[in-house]
C-alpha cells in the first residue's frame, strides 16, 4: 500500500524538509523515509507532522528539532507535531531512498511474507549490501537499532543490517 504524500505536502515547504536527515540513516531525508505526513503554512506558521517509525522511536524528538532548525533558516517559524494513526509502513519508504539505503549498506525491507521468512525462518534471502549475494545468515533480530536486523554474509564474510519490513 503507497500512500500519496504529495496531497498533504506544501510544494513550497518539501525543498526545506528535504534538508532535513534522519539522525539514524544520515543519508535518508525525512521525506525519503516518509515521515512527514502534513506540511502546510497556516498563519504564517509552518505545520509540520511526523509519524514515527515505531512506537517510542527516539530518533524523533532530534528530527522535530532539525525541523524547527531547518525552518529557522528560513526565517520561517516551524511547529511540529506526532501522528501516530496509521501507524508508519516501510512502504513509505521512497525508492530513491530505498536505494540510498543499500549504497550505504543497510539493506532494505523485503515484502512482509519474505521479511518474516528471513527473520523467523532464516531463508537466504536478504542480499548482501556488499558483493550481492543472498547466502547471508540471520546474525541477531537486532542491528544497530531496533528497527533492522543483523546479518552476515557467507560469501564475503561482511555483517550488515537488514531494515525490517514494518507494516
Amino acid at each position: 500500500m503507497t500512500i500519496e504524500l504529495e496531497n498533504h505536502i506544501d510544494p513550497m515547504l518539501f525543498p526545506i524538509l528535504e534538508k532535513v536527515h534522519d539522525p539514524e540513516i544520515p543519508v535518508l531525508s525525512i521525506m525519503d523515509m516518509g515521515v512527514v505526513r502534513f506540511a502546510q503554512m497556516i498563519n504564517s506558521v509552518a505545520q509540520i507532522k511526523i509519524t514515527p517509525t515505531y512506537s517510542g522511536c527516539p530518533a524523533m524528538d532530534v528530527i522535530g528539532e532539525d525541523i524547527v532548525e531547518a525552518f529557522a533558516k528560513e526565517n520561517i517559524e516551524a511547529k511540529v507535531s506526532l501522528v501516530l494513526s496509521p501507524a508508519w509502513t516501510t512502504d513509505w519508504i521512497t525508492p530513491r531512498g530505498r536505494e540510498s539505503l543499500e549504497e550505504y549498506g543497510i539493506a532494505a525491507p523485503l515484502e512482509e511474507n519474505a521479511d518474516k521468512e528471513a527473520l523467523l525462518n532464516n531463508k537466504r534471502i536478504v542480499k548482501c549490501t556488499n558483493c550481492g549475494s543472498v547466502n547471508t545468515k540471520l546474525v541477531s533480530q537486532f542491528g544497530s537499532t531496533a528497527c533492522k536486523a543483523l546479518f552476515k554474509c557467507e560469501d564475503c564474510l561482511e555483517p550488515f543490517d537488514y531494515f525490517k519490513c514494518l507494516k
